[in-house]
């Protein structure tokens, strides 16, 4: 088999696993119904990724890379980037469904790639952090934390707000500016983002 084709083929499968685990988990999904969406015998992905659940590794670091490769992170503008976080959750309906589902099946162990991220931004800001300024009440670790769960608590893996709110849903402008608002006065920054 040419590399060619092979790199094609793996990229199939990791297309329609992201499809398949996003819909269903680790435990629901099915190899079957990923080699047929990817057009494969059933043998290739076990040739390729040994298992179900490294095949759900690889699938979710992929994506985490493309969420750290896309989202611009300074801790001098916390609500701009909390914007671009919810843009980005609204518009990855299917990431945010694999994310949720990796941390309720915790069957596949940490994800290095995303430890190594969390831990650059919370050194980020810890160095730009104002010790007499207003986030100087919250650790680094929470504050990120925070910021994250209300950029995402209108996705498609969130179970608050599309569900308790599905007017504002409708309404994503309105929502990014709150969030990036609320982001602003939690951590005593100005709005400098969209």
């Amino acid at each position: 088999m040419a590399t060619g084709n092979a790199e094609a083929t793996k990229a199939r499968i990791l297309e329609a696993a992201r499809d398949e685990f996003s819909a269903h988990g680790i435990a629901g999904a099915r190899v079957d119904r990923i080699a047929k969406a990817a057009g494969c015998n059933k043998n290739l992905l076990y040739i390729y990724f040994q298992s179900k659940e490294t095949l759900f590794a690889t699938v979710l670091e992929q994506n985490l890379r493309r969420v750290y490769d896309e989202l611009r992170f300074t801790p001098d503008d916390l609500p701009g980037y909390a914007a671009r976080v919810f843009d980005f959750a609204m518009a990855e309906p299917g990431l945010m469904r694999l994310m949720a589902w990796a941390g309720l099946e915790q069957e596949t162990g940490e994800v290095a790639l995303r430890n190594a991220a969390q831990s650059a931004k919370v050194s980020a800001m810890e160095a730009a952090r104002d010790a007499d300024g207003p986030a100087a009440r919250f650790a680094p670790e929470f504050l990120l934390t925070a910021i994250l769960a209300l950029a995402t608590a209108w996705s498609a893996a969130s179970p608050f707000g599309p569900r308790l709110n599905p007017w504002l849903a409708a309404d994503p402008d309105t929502l990014r500016t709150q969030i990036a608002d609320a982001v602003a006065a939690i951590a005593g920054a100005p709005r400098t983002g969209p």
